[in-house]
């Protein structure tokens, strides 16, 4: 005769795939797991654009870095022309151009290998507000006179924060301790990113 499972014996296993389950959930913390991927893809992006500047800047003989804004003054942003409420803030309705017309104000395609890009990258979240956590996006700066250029990120997940596993602001060489910070400028300290308004600290 075949004898099955009795209520009580199915309950407790219920009861403790249940507990395993929301013990994995908290083990691998999903949310930061998101935030991470993110993380990833700006460092991706951010390395992506510092090769194409530099493979611009060598291939022109008069490489021009700010289209038709100015270096000292401008900062360029991934954001939408709509988002930008920065002083001296510059963007685009068309983020993703590589022609001068994108939020990086270079024309890649003058490269006379073709352009290294197919479009330009923006922030995976690509949104700004006063609050620290929905205030991601890419800027973009630039000093005609030494051509040379910075770009910033700022990170959200802990891994690549300030003192995580992976921290990549930290480590970066720049002058903002919580902006992941790439490009040719001595120091990268093109963007004071805390003094400016470019990003909110609380």
């Amino acid at each position: 005769m075949k004898k099955g499972f009795t209520l009580i014996e199915l309950l407790i296993v219920i009861a403790i795939l249940a507990l395993l389950m929301s013990i994995i959930i908290i083990t691998l913390n999903p949310a930061e797991l998101l935030k991470k991927s993110r993380d990833t893809k700006r460092v991706s992006d951010l390395n992506a654009l510092r090769t194409a500047l530099n493979l611009y800047v060598t291939d022109k003989s008069a490489p021009d870095l700010d289209g038709t804004g100015t270096c000292g003054t401008n900062r360029w942003f991934s954001l939408t022309a709509a988002g930008v409420t920065f002083a001296n803030g510059r963007a685009t309705t068309t983020p993703r151009l590589t022609t001068g017309a994108g939020w990086v104000p270079v024309d890649f395609g003058s490269i006379s290998s073709g352009s290294p890009l197919s479009a330009l990258p923006v922030d995976p979240t690509n949104a700004t507000s006063t609050t620290d956590t929905s205030n991601l996006y890419y800027t973009y700066a630039c000093n005609s006179t030494a051509v040379n250029f910075e770009l910033n990120a700022r990170m959200e997940s802990t891994y690549y924060k300030l003192g995580g596993d992976g921290d990549v602001v930290n480590t970066d060489g720049g002058d903002a301790a919580y902006l992941y910070e790439v490009g040719s400028d001595p120091g990268l300290d093109l963007m004071a990113g805390t003094t400016t308004g470019f990003y909110y600290y609380p």
